[in-house]
């Protein structure tokens, strides 16, 4: 617990640092994304870029995610707004092939969202906060590719979660914290592929749902599960939160038996939706 009060007071101490000194936190970005591009200049990783229409014949995992959640106080407006920036990105990252020995980068492939790219005011979690900005939304793609990667032999590569839980689980299909938050260009999200075969994946929106196959040039000898454990609500400093962990089986194919499994991550964030909150009061 005392990791979480250590992490609270540096939050709190960080949103009054903000509140009376802005400018900082823009030389902050600034800085980051500078640090960020000479690193990639320097850096001799092989970047997945091609692409082929054809998705590859052995699927690894299907997933849908729903587009509009219910999320209080927030501008419905807004969901719209980010359907718009998925539209914008998603030809970026579809039919994108990781390849034996690539690393796939969520930024590396859709660039900055600007207003000039046509990408509009959405819904971001930043600082620890809700807010507007341009682009918003886009982290429901990278939320899609983190949960069908996980499916794959794909090594994680940098993946950043999120500090807060502010959708409460309406119409939840996947396990808390399997989320992931990116900012350009500096909080991306990786994966490599250490494997000999290459993977793919194929993305598309429909009226109701984000849509998205991860599939792989040769069938596999293991296909694998996602598993939450030790899911947990736990009160601190008047401020409720929620943990757990997320583990990957990997599952032999042919008899079903567990191969390995391994802890992908342990998830703590503060709950923000009021109706588990206003549940726990009364």
């Amino acid at each position: 617990m005392g990791v979480i009060i250590q992490e609270t007071e540096i939050r709190s101490m960080k949103k009054i640092l903000l509140r009376y000194f802005p400018f900082l936190y823009k030389a902050r970005i600034q800085q980051l994304i500078w640090k960020r591009r000479l690193a990639l200049l320097r850096s001799p990783t092989p970047y997945a870029r091609d692409r082929r229409s054809e998705p590859y014949g052995f699927v690894c995992k299907r997933h849908k995610s729903i587009l509009r959640r219910v999320l209080a106080h927030s501008n419905p407006i807004l969901q719209e707004n980010k359907i718009k920036n998925l539209a914008i990105a998603l030809p970026h990252i579809d039919g994108i092939v990781i390849r034996p020995g690539e690393t796939f980068s969520f930024w590396q492939l859709v660039g900055k969202p600007t207003k000039a790219k046509g990408y509009i005011d959405g819904l971001m979690l930043s600082n620890g906060e809700v807010r507007t900005g341009t682009g918003g939304g886009l982290c429901q793609l990278a939320n899609m590719l983190f949960w069908l990667a996980l499916h794959t032999p794909l090594v994680i590569k940098e993946r950043h979660h999120h500090s807060f839980d502010i959708f409460p689980d309406d119409r939840r299909v996947v396990p808390f914290g399997t989320g992931t938050s990116i900012f350009y260009n500096y909080v991306d999200l990786q994966f490599y592929n250490r494997t000999n075969v290459s993977f793919q994946f194929h993305l598309w929106l429909t009226d109701e749902f984000l849509e998205g196959t991860i599939s792989c040039s040769e069938e596999l000898n293991a296909f694998y599960k996602v598993e939450e454990r030790n899911h947990r609500y736990y009160q601190n400093q008047n401020k409720w939160y929620r943990g757990n962990e997320i583990w990957r089986l990997e599952i032999n194919r042919h008899d079903n038996t567990l191969v390995q499994e391994a802890l992908i991550m342990t998830n703590h964030a503060e709950v923000r939706y009021e109706k588990f909150n206003e549940a726990e009061s009364g």
